[in-house]
């Protein structure tokens, strides 16, 4: 029941849900090319990922290499790949989040990341 005591139509809800869910197909077709960048070490190592977390890329600067200390290397790895990461969410949250409260919230959505 709708305010005012009508039906709702159902032909427009489910023109409404239909749309919404190409919305939302559309937004993760952006997300999944988008590519967003984080870094470590003030820039020696950068990754760059998609929108959907996807590694795409990373340049690791030569002033970064030391043969005798790999573990710092592999720590700048793991940062920028996790700034990266981070940033992608960012942005699903940017692209996605809007959506996801008009499907009820976004929490419990098969498939959303959030």
């Amino acid at each position: 029941m709708i305010p005012g005591g009508g039906q709702p139509n159902m032909q427009q809800l489910l023109q409404q849900a239909q749309k919404m869910q190409q919305d939302l197909a559309a937004a993760q077709e952006d997300l999944a090319r988008a590519e967003v960048e984080g870094q470590a070490g003030g820039g020696l190592v950068k990754a760059t990922v998609t929108g959907s977390g996807e590694l795409r890329a990373l340049v690791i600067d030569p002033k970064a290499v030391d043969p005798e200390d790999t573990e710092t290397l592999a720590d700048l790895v793991v940062a920028a790949v996790q700034a990266a990461n981070d940033n992608a969410q960012a942005l699903q949250q940017q692209k996605l989040g809007p959506l996801a409260q008009g499907l009820g919230g976004g929490t419990g959505i098969p498939g959303l990341p959030f």
